[in-house]
């Protein structure tokens, strides 16, 4: 009998050790005290606001920022950089970068380039690059860095956060 109610306690524990699995990369993840929000924002860059376009947004220290670029039909992640060509501007090597950064009230969005992006862009290119630019920005929980999610995949995060994009607040950029 003493020998029994050790190896009976042991399998009772290990019953529960096992039936709280907490793998459950699979399935959609729920955070009760914050909720996914998307906005979209248009502006254009300009000397004048020193390439930086800006937007408030209010989350927690914790919680993560995804910007992406309305590319035509699609939405592209950034950071990104564009190698322009040297036809129409005769400089090579002509890198321009969409970056952004955030803190838990703003969201600054900007361009930054090895060269003056005033002066030495095609008006197709700042068109094409600096006019009338559409952002959309998500915020989701702090837990988007621990998911198996591609966050740079505008369609796998909105599916995997069940964000309705029917409800997307449109604004512009101060």
């Amino acid at each position: 009998m003493k020998k029994f109610l050790p190896i009976l306690l042991l399998a009772f524990v290990s019953l529960f050790i096992f039936s709280c699995d907490d793998n459950n990369d699979n399935t959609p993840y729920t955070d009760n005290d914050t909720y996914s929000i998307m906005k979209d924002a248009t502006g254009t860059f300009s000397s004048s606001n020193s390439f930086t376009l800006s937007m408030d947004i209010n989350i927690q220290n914790t919680d993560v920022v995804l910007v992406y670029r309305k590319v035509g039909n699609y939405w592209q992640s950034i950071p990104k950089t564009y190698y322009l060509d040297n036809v129409t501007v005769p400089t090579t090597g002509r890198e321009l970068d969409y970056n952004f950064n955030f803190n838990t009230q703003e969201v600054n969005i900007s361009t930054s380039a090895n060269f003056n992006q005033s002066t030495q862009m095609s008006a197709a290119e700042t068109t094409q690059y600096l006019n009338n630019q559409t952002f959309r920005v998500v915020l989701v929980p702090a837990s988007a860095g621990k998911t198996s999610i591609d966050l740079t995949d505008y369609n796998a995060v909105i599916k995997y956060y069940n964000i309705d994009e029917s409800k997307v607040k449109t604004i512009k950029f101060n």
